[in-house]
């Protein structure tokens, strides 16, 4: 079995093509101009534009990509730095490298790597994989046979440390529900497979119903 398909990492969402930011109200605890704040880390929306806009030019026309999409994996990205931090748990370049080259797929990681917009994105999200197999105690290596195992079971570590940590989403980009942002996107098909989330897969579109027989 390929790497590719022992791990699975954090999940990137997106429906619906946002051109310009959706107007709209800041949720309690966020300050203006903030798409979110995890703990004492705010993340401008700005920055989440700035980083839907490269995503979305590193992934084409045919997959649209909507801010709210992005700010999720942003948010589960920082969730899981700080938890790691918590932790002491330290993850190296030299791990973070390989690690960068499997969170996406294999034809999307050189448009990703060449903008440093992406490049940081990637960087990120290979963190909290690495960290997440880390915190299941795996050694980190993500050619491990038990990586795959090791890095659910440290998403989950981290999903139940983030109930401690305070998240404020700005109402636009959705809500938050103790361990999660809930945006109502789909999945993002261009991800390799181990992008995809561990969890039961979201269920089919409704079909139009059947016209009547003359």
């Amino acid at each position: 079995m390929s790497t590719s398909r022992r791990l699975r990492a954090a999940q990137v969402v997106g429906a619906g093509l946002a051109s310009v930011l959706l107007l709209g109200g800041c949720a309690a605890g966020t300050h203006p101009g903030a798409a979110a704040t995890i703990g004492d880390k705010e993340i401008s929306v700005t920055d989440l534009d700035k980083s839907t806009a490269a995503i979305q030019s590193a992934v084409g026309g045919q997959q649209q990509i909507a801010p709210a999409a992005v700010l999720k994996i942003l948010v589960n990205n920082e969730l899981a730095a700080q938890v790691l931090d918590q932790r002491s748990i330290k993850v190296s370049d030299a791990e973070i490298v390989p690690a960068m080259k499997v969170v996406v797929d294999q034809s999307l990681y050189p448009k990703f790597a060449a903008n440093p917009v992406t490049s940081d994105f990637l960087r990120a999200a290979a963190r909290a994989v690495v960290g997440q197999i880390k915190l299941a105690g795996g050694t980190g290596s993500i050619t491990d046979p038990n990586a795959q195992q090791q890095s659910t079971e440290g998403a989950k570590l981290v999903e139940e440390a983030a109930k401690n940590i305070t998240v404020d989403i700005a109402p636009r980009f959705g809500t938050w529900d103790g361990t999660q942002l809930k945006d109502g996107s789909g999945s993002l098909s261009k991800l390799s497979e181990q992008s995809k989330p561990a969890a039961t897969p979201s269920a089919p579109a409704e079909q139009p119903p059947a016209e009547p027989q003359g």
